[in-house]
């Protein structure tokens, strides 16, 4: 048996140069990993909660030759108030009910955060129905595409 022994001659100055780069290759992948990881995730989190593009939106509403808006305001996820706009004193006059009606509505929406399964009584059938037409076009301006 011929055995030929080789020998290897390791500078220790090569050897701490060699670790110090392995281990900065791994630190790097590691923060890369966790950079790109978790900003993917929380993306797709916040864009899930996101409903609205938070502002204030206008929907306008004709009767008999009067015209008001209903206005929405939004932020981000919350629908923060609706009120009507522009409403002038004869427009009040001839349709007593509007106000009322829409203080009804909204505060059921407030409560819920939606426009769906809102009760109103059939008194008010046609001006709810109205109302929620407009309200339901101001949030479609304001819904997050």
């Amino acid at each position: 048996m011929s055995s030929k022994t080789k020998i290897v001659v390791l500078h220790m100055k090569e050897v701490i140069y060699t670790g110090i780069f392995v281990a900065l290759a791994v630190l790097l992948a590691v923060l890369l990993f966790i950079m790109f990881g978790t900003k993917k995730d929380s993306e797709a989190a916040s864009s899930t909660e996101t409903r609205f593009n938070p502002g204030v939106y206008n929907t306008s509403v004709t009767l008999n030759d009067n015209t008001f808006d209903v206005e929405v305001t939004v932020d981000a996820d919350h629908i923060n108030s609706i009120s009507l706009v522009n409403l002038s004193e004869s427009t009040t006059a001839m349709y007593p009910l509007m106000e009322p009606t829409l203080e009804e509505i909204a505060s059921q929406i407030y409560e819920a955060q939606s426009t769906e399964d809102i009760s109103y009584s059939e008194e008010n059938k046609y001006t709810s129905m109205l109302l929620l037409d407009a309200i339901n076009q101001s949030l479609e301006k304001a819904a997050v595409e």
